[in-house]
């Protein structure tokens, strides 16, 4: 039986679709906050980095660009990857979060815990909602 638009294994599904559009509207708002609320992001980039204002506003760049890139189909692959490695990039943020729960009383340590596992299922959302493939 062929695939049906809503089937999960057809690269076009509809499940696909939405994934397509939440993601965009997920790192197109995170993108955003970066520029509305740079100061609160930047209170999260761990010491060892220098400039962190810098890197809140290169990464929001990044979410944006991130989030227009993967509603191009043209543009989706190289996106999704820019995604990824944003992820990665970024991931040493929620470790010192987590490592360091008393700089950031306002959040409750369980969720400052939960999100180091959260960013490995968004990555493997983003793998799978954008069909990337490792090695082409």
């Amino acid at each position: 039986m062929p695939p049906t638009r809503f089937s999960l294994r057809s690269p076009r599904s509809g499940v696909h679709d939405l994934s397509v559009y939440l993601i965009a509207l997920l790192f197109g708002a995170a993108g955003t906050a970066h520029f509305v609320w740079p100061a609160a992001f930047a209170r999260i980039v761990p010491p060892f980095l220098p400039a962190p204002y810098t890197l809140v506003y290169v990464s929001g760049i990044a979410e944006l660009l991130g989030a227009i890139g993967v509603l191009v189909p043209g543009l989706r692959t190289v996106a999704g990857w820019g995604l990824l490695l944003l992820l990665l990039a970024v991931f040493p943020a929620n470790v010192h979060m987590a490592l360091h729960p008393t700089d950031f009383a306002r959040i409750p340590a369980w969720a400052l815990y939960l999100r180091l596992p959260l960013q490995f299922i968004l990555i493997g959302w983003i793998y799978w909602a954008l069909a990337l493939r490792i090695g082409g």
